[in-house]
Protein backbone atom coordinates (compact mmCIF):
# COMPACT_ATOMS: atom_id res chain seq x y z
CA UNK A 1 0.00 0.00 0.00
CA UNK A 2 1.31 3.38 -0.88
CA UNK A 3 1.49 5.51 1.75
CA UNK A 4 0.91 9.60 1.19
CA UNK A 5 3.57 11.68 1.39
CA UNK A 6 0.88 14.19 3.16
CA UNK A 7 0.38 11.81 6.11
CA UNK A 8 1.76 12.60 8.93
CA UNK A 9 2.07 9.24 10.63
CA UNK A 10 -0.62 10.37 13.56
CA UNK A 11 -4.66 9.43 13.17
CA UNK A 12 -7.19 11.77 14.14
CA UNK A 13 -7.00 12.80 17.54
CA UNK A 14 -8.38 15.50 20.19
CA UNK A 15 -5.72 17.95 19.33
CA UNK A 16 -6.99 18.30 15.66
CA UNK A 17 -10.32 16.82 15.32
CA UNK A 18 -13.74 17.18 16.94
CA UNK A 19 -17.14 16.43 16.13
CA UNK A 20 -19.51 18.86 14.77
CA UNK A 21 -21.64 19.75 17.46
CA UNK A 22 -24.28 23.13 17.60
CA UNK A 23 -23.53 22.86 21.33
CA UNK A 24 -19.77 24.79 20.65
CA UNK A 25 -22.06 27.54 19.81
CA UNK A 26 -24.11 28.47 22.96
CA UNK A 27 -20.20 27.93 24.71
CA UNK A 28 -18.52 30.39 22.92
CA UNK A 29 -21.43 32.76 23.31
CA UNK A 30 -20.98 33.03 27.23
CA UNK A 31 -17.40 33.11 27.11
CA UNK A 32 -17.31 36.18 24.45
CA UNK A 33 -20.67 37.76 24.77
CA UNK A 34 -21.54 36.73 28.69
CA UNK A 35 -23.70 39.84 29.02
CA UNK A 36 -25.08 40.48 25.47
CA UNK A 37 -29.07 39.94 25.88
CA UNK A 38 -29.93 36.39 24.24
CA UNK A 39 -33.37 36.25 24.97
CA UNK A 40 -36.35 38.75 25.04
CA UNK A 41 -40.37 37.54 26.46
CA UNK A 42 -41.92 40.24 27.28
CA UNK A 43 -40.20 42.56 30.13
CA UNK A 44 -37.91 39.87 30.77
CA UNK A 45 -34.20 39.92 29.54
CA UNK A 46 -31.69 37.09 29.60
CA UNK A 47 -28.24 37.05 28.68
CA UNK A 48 -26.25 34.93 27.28
CA UNK A 49 -24.32 33.70 30.50
CA UNK A 50 -27.66 33.71 32.05
CA UNK A 51 -29.27 31.55 29.34
CA UNK A 52 -25.97 29.44 28.99
CA UNK A 53 -25.98 28.49 32.49
CA UNK A 54 -29.98 28.01 32.95
CA UNK A 55 -29.04 25.41 30.06
CA UNK A 56 -26.74 23.71 31.97
CA UNK A 57 -28.98 23.39 34.86
CA UNK A 58 -31.99 21.78 32.55
CA UNK A 59 -29.37 19.32 31.51
CA UNK A 60 -28.14 18.22 35.26
CA UNK A 61 -31.69 18.21 36.12
CA UNK A 62 -32.90 15.88 33.15
CA UNK A 63 -29.40 13.71 34.00
CA UNK A 64 -30.75 13.58 37.25
CA UNK A 65 -34.20 11.60 35.83
CA UNK A 66 -32.18 9.70 34.24
CA UNK A 67 -31.89 11.14 30.97
CA UNK A 68 -28.37 10.20 29.01
CA UNK A 69 -27.56 9.07 25.31
CA UNK A 70 -30.27 8.49 22.91
CA UNK A 71 -33.45 9.20 25.14
CA UNK A 72 -35.96 11.66 23.74
CA UNK A 73 -37.62 14.58 25.62
CA UNK A 74 -40.50 15.45 23.94
CA UNK A 75 -41.51 19.32 23.95
CA UNK A 76 -45.26 20.88 23.64
CA UNK A 77 -44.10 24.16 24.34
CA UNK A 78 -44.63 28.06 22.23
CA UNK A 79 -42.17 30.21 21.07
CA UNK A 80 -41.04 30.69 25.08
CA UNK A 81 -37.86 31.07 26.57
CA UNK A 82 -37.72 26.94 27.69
CA UNK A 83 -38.84 25.93 24.22
CA UNK A 84 -35.30 27.98 23.35
CA UNK A 85 -33.23 26.64 26.52
CA UNK A 86 -33.78 23.17 25.57
CA UNK A 87 -32.65 23.07 21.87
CA UNK A 88 -29.14 23.40 24.01
CA UNK A 89 -30.44 21.66 27.07
CA UNK A 90 -31.15 18.26 25.70
CA UNK A 91 -28.24 17.64 23.44
CA UNK A 92 -26.09 18.36 26.61
CA UNK A 93 -27.34 15.55 28.12
CA UNK A 94 -27.09 13.59 24.90
CA UNK A 95 -30.58 13.00 24.51
CA UNK A 96 -32.64 13.58 21.90
CA UNK A 97 -35.43 16.31 20.97
CA UNK A 98 -38.49 15.99 19.94
CA UNK A 99 -40.35 19.06 19.00
CA UNK A 100 -44.00 17.98 19.07
CA UNK A 101 -46.68 20.34 16.61
CA UNK A 102 -49.08 21.65 19.53
CA UNK A 103 -52.09 22.20 17.11
CA UNK A 104 -52.11 18.25 16.39
CA UNK A 105 -54.75 16.44 18.39
CA UNK A 106 -54.48 13.68 21.32
CA UNK A 107 -53.93 10.58 19.15
CA UNK A 108 -51.58 12.09 16.79
CA UNK A 109 -49.70 13.64 19.88
CA UNK A 110 -50.08 9.81 21.53
CA UNK A 111 -48.64 8.48 18.35
CA UNK A 112 -45.51 10.40 18.25
CA UNK A 113 -44.58 9.74 22.13
CA UNK A 114 -45.31 6.69 21.92
CA UNK A 115 -43.43 5.89 18.65
CA UNK A 116 -40.26 8.39 19.75
CA UNK A 117 -40.01 6.87 23.01
CA UNK A 118 -40.35 10.27 25.03
CA UNK A 119 -38.52 10.16 28.87
CA UNK A 120 -39.74 13.32 29.83
CA UNK A 121 -42.39 15.71 28.07
CA UNK A 122 -42.18 19.69 29.43
CA UNK A 123 -45.40 21.22 28.33
CA UNK A 124 -47.41 24.19 28.66
CA UNK A 125 -50.52 24.61 30.59
CA UNK A 126 -52.68 25.66 27.46
CA UNK A 127 -52.00 22.54 26.06
CA UNK A 128 -53.07 20.30 29.13
CA UNK A 129 -56.48 18.68 27.86
CA UNK A 130 -54.86 17.77 25.03
CA UNK A 131 -51.63 16.92 26.60
CA UNK A 132 -53.91 14.51 29.33
CA UNK A 133 -55.91 13.22 26.83
CA UNK A 134 -52.91 11.65 25.30
CA UNK A 135 -51.04 10.57 28.06
CA UNK A 136 -54.09 8.49 28.62
CA UNK A 137 -53.60 6.48 25.64
CA UNK A 138 -50.50 5.08 26.73
CA UNK A 139 -48.80 2.11 28.81
CA UNK A 140 -45.60 4.03 29.64
CA UNK A 141 -46.67 7.76 29.57
CA UNK A 142 -43.48 9.98 30.06
CA UNK A 143 -42.60 12.11 32.91
CA UNK A 144 -44.26 15.08 33.02
CA UNK A 145 -42.93 18.30 33.61
CA UNK A 146 -44.81 21.93 33.75
CA UNK A 147 -43.78 25.06 31.91
CA UNK A 148 -45.62 27.74 33.70
CA UNK A 149 -46.33 31.04 31.40
CA UNK A 150 -47.34 34.65 33.26
CA UNK A 151 -47.75 35.54 29.95
CA UNK A 152 -50.83 32.93 29.81
CA UNK A 153 -53.71 32.63 31.73
CA UNK A 154 -55.62 29.25 32.15
CA UNK A 155 -55.20 25.62 31.58
CA UNK A 156 -53.98 23.34 34.49
CA UNK A 157 -50.71 21.83 35.54
CA UNK A 158 -50.29 18.08 35.09
CA UNK A 159 -46.85 17.43 35.95
CA UNK A 160 -44.58 16.25 39.11
CA UNK A 161 -43.09 19.18 38.71
CA UNK A 162 -42.87 22.67 37.49
CA UNK A 163 -39.90 24.08 35.03
CA UNK A 164 -38.34 26.64 37.04
CA UNK A 165 -38.67 24.56 40.27
CA UNK A 166 -37.23 21.50 38.16
CA UNK A 167 -33.65 23.43 36.62
CA UNK A 168 -33.43 25.02 40.00
CA UNK A 169 -32.35 21.84 41.14
CA UNK A 170 -29.91 21.61 38.24
CA UNK A 171 -26.12 22.14 38.25
CA UNK A 172 -25.30 25.68 36.73
CA UNK A 173 -21.63 24.23 35.95
CA UNK A 174 -22.66 20.83 34.59
CA UNK A 175 -20.20 19.28 32.86
CA UNK A 176 -21.39 18.16 29.34
CA UNK A 177 -19.71 16.78 26.69
CA UNK A 178 -19.91 16.55 22.76
CA UNK A 179 -21.31 13.63 21.41
CA UNK A 180 -18.92 11.06 20.56
CA UNK A 181 -19.67 10.51 16.96
CA UNK A 182 -21.11 13.86 15.37
CA UNK A 183 -23.59 11.30 13.02
CA UNK A 184 -25.43 10.65 16.54
CA UNK A 185 -29.02 12.07 16.79
CA UNK A 186 -29.25 15.46 17.75
CA UNK A 187 -33.17 15.95 17.01
CA UNK A 188 -36.70 14.02 16.09
CA UNK A 189 -39.23 15.51 13.61
CA UNK A 190 -42.44 14.24 12.38
CA UNK A 191 -43.86 14.77 9.33
CA UNK A 192 -47.07 15.96 8.32
CA UNK A 193 -48.73 12.30 7.98
CA UNK A 194 -51.57 12.88 5.63
CA UNK A 195 -51.98 9.86 4.33
CA UNK A 196 -51.00 7.38 7.11
CA UNK A 197 -48.51 7.85 10.31
CA UNK A 198 -46.05 10.58 10.26
CA UNK A 199 -42.46 9.56 9.60
CA UNK A 200 -39.83 10.29 11.87
CA UNK A 201 -37.33 12.62 10.75
CA UNK A 202 -33.81 11.63 12.70
CA UNK A 203 -31.24 14.33 12.45
CA UNK A 204 -28.06 14.49 13.60
CA UNK A 205 -25.40 17.09 15.25
CA UNK A 206 -23.43 17.53 12.63
CA UNK A 207 -26.11 18.36 10.23
CA UNK A 208 -27.20 20.71 12.78
CA UNK A 209 -24.37 22.61 12.54
CA UNK A 210 -23.64 22.81 9.07
CA UNK A 211 -27.43 24.17 8.24
CA UNK A 212 -26.94 26.87 11.41
CA UNK A 213 -24.24 27.63 9.54
CA UNK A 214 -25.57 27.72 6.38
CA UNK A 215 -28.54 29.91 7.64
CA UNK A 216 -26.05 32.43 7.91
CA UNK A 217 -24.25 32.44 4.37
CA UNK A 218 -27.96 32.07 2.17
CA UNK A 219 -28.95 34.82 4.22
CA UNK A 220 -25.75 37.49 4.75
CA UNK A 221 -26.22 37.78 8.31
CA UNK A 222 -23.62 39.50 10.58
CA UNK A 223 -23.12 39.36 13.99
CA UNK A 224 -25.44 40.00 16.75
CA UNK A 225 -29.01 39.87 14.67
CA UNK A 226 -32.10 40.30 16.99
CA UNK A 227 -34.57 38.05 15.78
CA UNK A 228 -38.60 37.17 16.02
CA UNK A 229 -39.96 34.38 16.73
CA UNK A 230 -42.84 34.61 14.14
CA UNK A 231 -41.51 30.42 13.20
CA UNK A 232 -42.48 28.00 15.89
CA UNK A 233 -40.45 26.41 17.26
CA UNK A 234 -41.52 23.20 16.44
CA UNK A 235 -41.28 23.04 12.75
CA UNK A 236 -37.86 21.66 11.59
CA UNK A 237 -36.13 23.08 15.21
CA UNK A 238 -37.28 26.40 14.06
CA UNK A 239 -35.13 25.99 10.71
CA UNK A 240 -32.15 25.78 13.23
CA UNK A 241 -32.20 29.04 13.72
CA UNK A 242 -31.72 28.53 17.86
CA UNK A 243 -28.04 27.61 16.81
CA UNK A 244 -28.04 30.23 14.07
CA UNK A 245 -28.35 32.97 16.68
CA UNK A 246 -26.16 31.25 18.96
CA UNK A 247 -23.57 31.40 16.74
CA UNK A 248 -24.39 34.77 16.16
CA UNK A 249 -24.49 36.18 19.35
CA UNK A 250 -27.56 37.26 18.28
CA UNK A 251 -31.23 38.27 20.34
CA UNK A 252 -34.24 35.71 20.04
CA UNK A 253 -37.51 37.71 20.98
CA UNK A 254 -39.86 35.59 21.43
CA UNK A 255 -43.60 35.48 20.82
CA UNK A 256 -45.95 33.18 22.04
CA UNK A 257 -48.93 34.02 19.70
CA UNK A 258 -48.43 35.26 16.07
CA UNK A 259 -50.44 38.27 15.78
CA UNK A 260 -50.21 41.19 13.71
CA UNK A 261 -50.02 43.60 16.42
CA UNK A 262 -47.88 41.51 18.16
CA UNK A 263 -45.71 41.35 15.20
CA UNK A 264 -45.48 45.03 14.40
CA UNK A 265 -45.06 46.28 18.63
CA UNK A 266 -42.01 43.69 18.64
CA UNK A 267 -40.47 44.64 15.57
CA UNK A 268 -40.50 48.57 16.57
CA UNK A 269 -39.22 48.17 20.50
CA UNK A 270 -37.15 45.91 20.32
CA UNK A 271 -35.64 46.90 16.45
CA UNK A 272 -36.13 43.54 15.40
CA UNK A 273 -33.77 42.52 12.13
CA UNK A 274 -35.01 39.26 11.70
CA UNK A 275 -37.84 37.16 10.93
CA UNK A 276 -38.95 33.79 9.11
CA UNK A 277 -42.16 32.81 8.26
CA UNK A 278 -44.73 30.82 6.00
CA UNK A 279 -46.37 32.93 3.51
CA UNK A 280 -49.39 33.32 5.35
CA UNK A 281 -47.06 34.83 7.91
CA UNK A 282 -46.53 37.63 5.15
CA UNK A 283 -50.16 38.32 4.48
CA UNK A 284 -50.61 39.01 8.07
CA UNK A 285 -48.22 41.53 8.22
CA UNK A 286 -49.47 43.10 4.57
CA UNK A 287 -52.96 42.82 5.50
CA UNK A 288 -52.23 44.53 8.86
CA UNK A 289 -53.87 48.09 9.70
CA UNK A 290 -51.77 50.75 8.31
CA UNK A 291 -51.55 52.24 12.04
CA UNK A 292 -49.56 48.78 12.62
CA UNK A 293 -47.40 48.80 9.69
CA UNK A 294 -46.40 52.44 10.41
CA UNK A 295 -43.22 53.62 11.98
CA UNK A 296 -40.63 51.28 11.40
CA UNK A 297 -37.68 52.96 9.86
CA UNK A 298 -35.15 50.30 9.88
CA UNK A 299 -34.77 47.35 8.08
CA UNK A 300 -36.54 44.09 8.56
CA UNK A 301 -35.51 40.92 6.71
CA UNK A 302 -37.70 38.12 6.06
CA UNK A 303 -37.02 34.30 5.15
CA UNK A 304 -40.44 32.25 3.67
CA UNK A 305 -40.64 28.86 3.25
CA UNK A 306 -43.51 26.34 3.19
CA UNK A 307 -45.78 26.66 0.62
CA UNK A 308 -44.45 28.32 -2.43
CA UNK A 309 -44.97 32.35 -1.71
CA UNK A 310 -47.54 33.89 -4.35
CA UNK A 311 -45.63 36.65 -6.25
CA UNK A 312 -48.22 38.82 -5.00
CA UNK A 313 -47.60 38.81 -1.57
CA UNK A 314 -44.03 39.13 -2.28
CA UNK A 315 -44.81 41.98 -4.32
CA UNK A 316 -47.00 44.12 -1.68
CA UNK A 317 -43.80 43.14 1.41
CA UNK A 318 -42.24 44.64 -0.82
CA UNK A 319 -43.63 47.95 -1.19
CA UNK A 320 -43.79 47.87 2.60
CA UNK A 321 -39.88 47.68 2.71
CA UNK A 322 -39.43 44.40 3.80
CA UNK A 323 -36.33 42.31 2.34
CA UNK A 324 -37.89 38.67 1.66
CA UNK A 325 -35.79 36.30 0.94
CA UNK A 326 -37.61 32.76 -0.55
CA UNK A 327 -36.17 29.28 0.86
CA UNK A 328 -37.64 25.89 0.52
CA UNK A 329 -36.39 22.55 2.13
CA UNK A 330 -38.06 19.68 4.23
CA UNK A 331 -38.00 18.55 7.77
CA UNK A 332 -35.56 15.20 6.01
CA UNK A 333 -32.81 18.23 5.21
CA UNK A 334 -33.06 20.52 8.13
CA UNK A 335 -35.93 23.29 6.64
CA UNK A 336 -33.99 25.20 4.42
CA UNK A 337 -32.57 23.72 2.56
CA UNK A 338 -32.70 25.55 -1.35
CA UNK A 339 -32.44 29.57 -1.51
CA UNK A 340 -33.47 31.89 -3.50
CA UNK A 341 -29.85 34.00 -4.14
CA UNK A 342 -30.23 37.16 -5.27
CA UNK A 343 -28.37 38.26 -8.14
CA UNK A 344 -27.48 41.70 -9.09
CA UNK A 345 -28.99 42.38 -12.06
CA UNK A 346 -32.21 41.90 -10.73
CA UNK A 347 -31.71 44.81 -8.47
CA UNK A 348 -33.09 47.13 -11.88
CA UNK A 349 -36.26 45.07 -12.53
CA UNK A 350 -39.62 46.31 -11.73
CA UNK A 351 -40.95 45.33 -8.37
CA UNK A 352 -43.50 43.02 -9.77
CA UNK A 353 -40.88 41.07 -12.19
CA UNK A 354 -38.51 40.72 -9.36
CA UNK A 355 -41.19 39.17 -7.05
CA UNK A 356 -41.77 37.04 -9.97
CA UNK A 357 -38.17 35.90 -9.35
CA UNK A 358 -38.35 35.67 -5.83
CA UNK A 359 -40.76 33.23 -6.19
CA UNK A 360 -38.63 30.70 -7.39
CA UNK A 361 -37.09 28.09 -5.01
CA UNK A 362 -33.71 28.97 -6.43
CA UNK A 363 -30.06 27.21 -5.75
CA UNK A 364 -28.76 24.98 -3.05
CA UNK A 365 -27.71 26.26 0.29
CA UNK A 366 -24.01 26.79 1.02
CA UNK A 367 -23.59 23.75 3.19
CA UNK A 368 -25.67 21.47 1.06
CA UNK A 369 -23.85 19.20 -1.41
CA UNK A 370 -26.26 18.72 -4.65
CA UNK A 371 -29.34 19.60 -5.99
CA UNK A 372 -30.69 18.51 -9.00
CA UNK A 373 -34.25 17.97 -10.71
CA UNK A 374 -34.30 14.78 -12.10
CA UNK A 375 -36.22 11.95 -13.75
CA UNK A 376 -37.02 9.58 -11.32
CA UNK A 377 -37.05 6.85 -13.62
CA UNK A 378 -34.13 7.49 -15.35
CA UNK A 379 -32.35 9.32 -12.36
CA UNK A 380 -31.15 11.92 -14.91
CA UNK A 381 -30.99 15.46 -15.05
CA UNK A 382 -34.08 17.24 -16.66
CA UNK A 383 -32.65 19.91 -19.51
CA UNK A 384 -32.25 23.08 -18.09
CA UNK A 385 -35.13 24.49 -19.86
CA UNK A 386 -37.68 26.33 -17.53
CA UNK A 387 -40.12 23.58 -18.52
CA UNK A 388 -39.17 19.96 -18.25
CA UNK A 389 -40.58 18.55 -15.21
CA UNK A 390 -39.11 16.37 -12.56
CA UNK A 391 -38.40 15.47 -9.23
CA UNK A 392 -36.30 17.67 -6.59
CA UNK A 393 -33.23 15.40 -5.12
CA UNK A 394 -31.02 16.19 -2.33
CA UNK A 395 -27.44 14.98 -2.04
CA UNK A 396 -25.26 15.75 1.39
CA UNK A 397 -25.06 16.35 5.13
CA UNK A 398 -27.70 18.47 5.42
CA UNK A 399 -29.69 15.24 4.59
CA UNK A 400 -31.21 13.31 7.61
CA UNK A 401 -30.11 10.17 8.82
CA UNK A 402 -33.00 8.25 7.88
CA UNK A 403 -36.99 7.79 8.96
CA UNK A 404 -36.91 6.22 13.05
CA UNK A 405 -37.88 2.63 12.76
CA UNK A 406 -38.74 2.63 9.17
CA UNK A 407 -36.43 1.14 7.08
CA UNK A 408 -38.43 0.22 4.17
CA UNK A 409 -39.02 4.02 4.33
CA UNK A 410 -35.90 5.45 4.30
CA UNK A 411 -34.29 2.73 1.77
CA UNK A 412 -37.40 3.96 -0.77
CA UNK A 413 -35.90 7.78 0.35
CA UNK A 414 -32.66 7.32 -0.91
CA UNK A 415 -33.02 4.97 -3.32
CA UNK A 416 -30.18 5.75 -6.36
CA UNK A 417 -27.87 7.69 -3.84
CA UNK A 418 -30.30 10.60 -3.64
CA UNK A 419 -32.95 11.98 -1.28
CA UNK A 420 -36.13 11.94 -3.09
CA UNK A 421 -38.35 14.71 -2.27
CA UNK A 422 -41.38 14.20 -3.49
CA UNK A 423 -41.41 17.77 -4.91
CA UNK A 424 -41.87 18.03 -9.09
CA UNK A 425 -40.28 20.90 -10.56
CA UNK A 426 -38.69 22.47 -13.20
CA UNK A 427 -35.11 23.97 -13.74
CA UNK A 428 -34.22 27.37 -15.11
CA UNK A 429 -31.24 27.99 -17.79
CA UNK A 430 -29.59 30.11 -14.84
CA UNK A 431 -29.84 26.92 -13.18
CA UNK A 432 -32.38 27.92 -10.25
CA UNK A 433 -35.39 25.60 -9.51
CA UNK A 434 -39.11 26.35 -9.40
CA UNK A 435 -41.46 23.83 -8.07
CA UNK A 436 -44.57 22.97 -9.82
CA UNK A 437 -46.49 20.77 -7.74
CA UNK A 438 -46.34 17.83 -5.45
CA UNK A 439 -46.11 14.91 -7.49
CA UNK A 440 -49.70 14.30 -6.42
CA UNK A 441 -50.79 17.48 -7.21
CA UNK A 442 -50.27 17.94 -10.75
CA UNK A 443 -53.31 18.28 -12.60
CA UNK A 444 -53.51 16.37 -15.77
CA UNK A 445 -56.05 17.48 -18.34
CA UNK A 446 -56.32 16.36 -21.65
CA UNK A 447 -52.89 14.88 -21.29
CA UNK A 448 -51.60 18.13 -20.33
CA UNK A 449 -49.73 18.88 -17.03
CA UNK A 450 -51.13 22.26 -15.17
CA UNK A 451 -48.72 23.10 -12.19
CA UNK A 452 -51.27 23.83 -9.51
CA UNK A 453 -49.15 26.32 -8.31
CA UNK A 454 -49.00 28.44 -11.51
CA UNK A 455 -52.76 28.73 -11.32
CA UNK A 456 -52.14 29.96 -7.85
CA UNK A 457 -49.92 32.46 -8.36
CA UNK A 458 -52.28 34.14 -10.58
CA UNK A 459 -55.53 33.93 -8.64
CA UNK A 460 -52.96 35.71 -6.10
CA UNK A 461 -52.69 38.89 -7.98
CA UNK A 462 -57.00 39.36 -8.38
CA UNK A 463 -57.35 42.05 -6.22
CA UNK A 464 -60.44 40.63 -4.14
CA UNK A 465 -58.50 37.53 -3.11
CA UNK A 466 -57.17 36.75 -0.01
CA UNK A 467 -56.18 33.13 -0.12
CA UNK A 468 -56.37 30.35 -3.02
CA UNK A 469 -55.78 26.96 -3.71
CA UNK A 470 -56.04 24.62 -6.81
CA UNK A 471 -57.15 20.85 -7.06
CA UNK A 472 -58.14 18.61 -9.54
CA UNK A 473 -61.99 18.04 -10.24
CA UNK A 474 -62.70 14.99 -12.46
CA UNK A 475 -64.17 16.31 -15.72
CA UNK A 476 -65.69 13.58 -18.46
CA UNK A 477 -63.89 14.78 -21.13
CA UNK A 478 -60.82 15.90 -19.75
CA UNK A 479 -60.10 13.53 -17.27
CA UNK A 480 -59.33 16.44 -14.75
CA UNK A 481 -60.18 20.47 -14.81
CA UNK A 482 -58.39 22.86 -12.15
CA UNK A 483 -60.91 23.89 -9.42
CA UNK A 484 -59.98 27.12 -7.63
CA UNK A 485 -61.03 26.94 -3.96
CA UNK A 486 -61.15 30.73 -2.97
CA UNK A 487 -61.36 33.27 0.42
CA UNK A 488 -62.06 36.19 -0.67
CA UNK A 489 -60.79 39.59 1.28
CA UNK A 490 -63.34 40.97 4.02
CA UNK A 491 -63.87 44.31 1.53
CA UNK A 492 -64.44 41.87 -1.88
CA UNK A 493 -67.56 40.10 -0.52
CA UNK A 494 -69.23 40.56 -3.80
CA UNK A 495 -66.56 39.13 -6.58
CA UNK A 496 -68.31 36.43 -8.65
CA UNK A 497 -67.08 32.79 -10.24
CA UNK A 498 -67.77 34.01 -13.31
CA UNK A 499 -65.12 37.08 -12.35
CA UNK A 500 -62.16 35.26 -10.82
CA UNK A 501 -62.46 32.63 -14.20
CA UNK A 502 -62.28 35.73 -16.53
CA UNK A 503 -59.32 37.18 -14.89
CA UNK A 504 -57.08 33.77 -14.90
CA UNK A 505 -57.86 33.14 -18.64
CA UNK A 506 -57.04 36.58 -19.46
CA UNK A 507 -53.84 35.46 -17.83
CA UNK A 508 -52.49 32.59 -18.65
CA UNK A 509 -53.77 29.33 -21.28
CA UNK A 510 -57.33 29.15 -21.56
CA UNK A 511 -56.74 25.09 -20.49
CA UNK A 512 -54.76 26.19 -17.64
CA UNK A 513 -57.57 28.21 -15.71
CA UNK A 514 -60.03 26.82 -12.91
CA UNK A 515 -63.47 25.92 -14.64
CA UNK A 516 -65.03 26.05 -10.87
CA UNK A 517 -64.67 28.76 -7.97
CA UNK A 518 -65.76 27.68 -4.86
CA UNK A 519 -65.80 30.27 -2.22
CA UNK A 520 -64.85 29.91 1.78
CA UNK A 521 -62.62 29.05 4.21
CA UNK A 522 -59.75 27.09 3.27
CA UNK A 523 -58.99 23.43 5.19
CA UNK A 524 -55.36 23.91 6.57
CA UNK A 525 -52.95 21.84 8.45
CA UNK A 526 -51.29 22.30 11.94
CA UNK A 527 -48.51 23.74 10.34
CA UNK A 528 -50.70 26.09 8.29
CA UNK A 529 -50.35 24.43 4.92
CA UNK A 530 -53.50 24.51 2.99
CA UNK A 531 -54.90 20.89 3.03
CA UNK A 532 -54.82 19.96 -0.66
CA UNK A 533 -55.74 16.36 -0.09
CA UNK A 534 -59.34 17.83 1.55
CA UNK A 535 -59.87 20.13 -1.57
CA UNK A 536 -58.95 17.39 -3.94
CA UNK A 537 -61.77 15.03 -1.92
CA UNK A 538 -64.38 17.95 -2.42
CA UNK A 539 -63.51 18.87 -5.76
CA UNK A 540 -64.76 14.85 -6.44
CA UNK A 541 -67.97 15.82 -4.90
CA UNK A 542 -68.98 18.50 -7.27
Amino acid sequence: MTISQYSTGLDKNPANFTPLSPLTFIERAAAVYPDYTALIYGERRQSWAETCARCRRFASALAGLGVGADDTVALMLPNVPAMYEAHFAIPMCGAVIHALNFRLDAAAIAFQLEHGGAKVLLTDPEFAATVQAALDLLENPPHVIDVADPAFDGGEAIGAIEYEDFIAGGDPEFTWRLPDDEWRAIALGYTSGTTGDPKGVVTHHRGAYLNAVSNVLAWNMTAHPVYLWTLPLFHCNGWCFPWTLAALNGTSVCLRAVRDDAIFDAIKRHGVTHLCGAPVVLSLMVNAADDLKAGIEHEVRVMTAAAPPPPAILEAMARLGFDVTHVYGLTEVYGPAVVCSWQREWDALPVAEQAAIKARQGVRYPMLEELVVMDPETMQPVPRDGETIGEIMFRGNIVMKGYLKNLPASEKAFAGGYFHSGDLAVCHPDGYIEIKDRSKDIIISGGENISSIEVEKVLYRHPAVLEAAVAAMPDDKWGETPCAFVTLRDDAADATEQDIIDFCRERMARFKAPRKVVFGPLPKTSTGKIQKFELRERAKQL
